[in-house]
């Protein structure tokens, strides 16, 4: 089977780059494993977060550093067995967190975040996926009088990027959330973004409008990748395809491709869990809620409310532990009346990340017809589309409506 581009990995990040190459004329086959949006991208908490100009960053204040060495925070905990092998890397992560190194992953990030939302509006509406969708914004809550006062100022201080937001008391922040508990203090009321209330079934939607209009969705070994007389194969239920171009879109599975073809692309794994809860008789929640000292978020879902928690480091493959989204449950429900757990055991996620906290998007310097589109941390969700089309632009010699070279592999060689 022939065709011009393959592209490996049927998440939010494959599935539209698939779309913006198969939009600009390109036949496509897209290959994964499993189906569209059961990896990565179903996990999330359905953000599309056009507030997040910031990158997340390493902490630096020893206050905090002191508190996470414990390993008793609900918002990040660590395997003491994977700590030396992720030590390297979390020292690169910690370097590039400094306030230097924060302002050039801000401007690197900012031309991507700044149309996420107007990306996903196209391809929502050329999808039909409107249902999905709520253009509400999120909120940010705090427990903390202090810690409400510092996240108002650095709110005002995000003013130049433009951003819309309202500043919510306690009194007003119940206006919204009326069953919210009385231990909130205030809130900030993000208005830009939108929410997912079925990341996976978004995700899935968007691979239907790329059958629709003509593409192929295959299932198939992403792992088989080799070069056969100049051109890119890989091995699929319905046999060998071959293409002279092929992107690798495969979020945490990427180094499984790019490590033995020379690629030395410091990917580590930030581990997330998700579970769903019914609430509690007549309690309802309207809008997608971020506890910021809890570091957790609790969003309507089709399922249910699903309850997202922070970052987790452990092998990519180790068991799944809930210890930490105990820790999120025991502080969520004293935030909001959450009823029995829906599912026996949590879903668990891996976050693909890099420790200058931008994404890889771009041609492979050794291979020709090797691309890159991997490595979108928090914001697979949020940037798929639009890095999407930026890696489509290159690859079909449109003009990047961004320079790309932020997102360039070679960065790291």
């Amino acid at each position: 089977m022939q065709c011009q581009t393959i592209v490996l990995g049927a998440g939010i990040v494959g599935v539209s780059t698939a779309l913006h190459l198969q939009a600009r004329g390109r036949k496509v086959i897209l290959i994964d494993r499993a189906e569209p949006g059961s990896g990565t991208s179903h996990g999330n908490a359905g953000l599309i977060e056009r507030s997040s100009v910031i990158p997340y960053a390493f902490p630096r204040e020893l206050s905090r550093l002191l508190r996470y060495s414990l390993n008793r925070q609900p918002d990040v905990r660590y395997s003491l067995r994977y700590l030396p092998k992720a030590g390297p890397w979390l020292l690169k992560y910690w370097q590039n967190s400094s306030p230097a190194g924060i302002a050039v992953a801000t401007r690197a990030m900012l031309p991507l975040v700044e149309r996420c939302v107007e990306e996903h509006d196209a391809l929502i509406e050329a999808a039909e996926l409107g249902d999905l969708i709520k253009a509400k914004g999120w909120i940010e809550v705090y427990r903390n009088a202090d810690a409400f006062a510092t996240a108002q100022e650095e709110a005002h201080a995000l003013k130049p990027y433009g951003l819309r937001y309202e500043i919510l008391d306690r009194q007003q922040l119940h206006t919204r959330e009326v069953d919210l508990s009385e231990n909130v203090v205030g809130g900030i009321h993000w208005l830009d973004p939108k929410t997912v209330s079925d990341p996976g079934g978004l995700t899935r939607g968007y691979a239907a409008l790329f059958v629709k209009r003509g593409g192929q969705f295959i299932h198939g070994d992403a792992r088989t990748l080799r070069q056969v007389a100049g051109d890119w194969q890989v091995d699929s239920r319905q046999g060998p395809i071959s293409a002279a171009e092929v992107v690798v879109a495969l979020g945490p599975q990427a180094a499984d491709l790019f490590k033995p073809l020379g690629y030395n692309i410091p990917l580590e794994i930030k581990r997330g869990y998700h579970a769903h809860y019914r609430p509690r008789a007549g309690a309802e929640l309207t809008h997608s809620i971020c506890d910021v000292q809890g570091g957790f978020v609790l969003a309507p879902m089709v399922k249910g409310i699903r309850l997202t928690t922070g970052i987790e480091f452990a092998a990519s493959d180790a068991p799944a532990n809930q210890i930490q989204l105990e820790r999120c449950e025991a502080i969520a429900r004293k935030l909001f009346p959450l009823g029995e757990r829906i599912e026996a055991e949590p879903w668990l996620g891996r976050r693909p990340c890099l420790p200058d906290m931008r994404p890889v998007i771009g041609p492979a310097a050794h291979h020709k017809g090797l691309w890159f589109n991997f490595g979108h941390a928090h914001h697979g969700l949020t940037l798929g589309p639009v890095s999407g089309r930026l890696l489509a632009e290159m690859m079909t010699g449109a003009k990047p409506f961004t320079d790309p070279a932020p997102y360039s592999a070679q960065r790291f060689n």
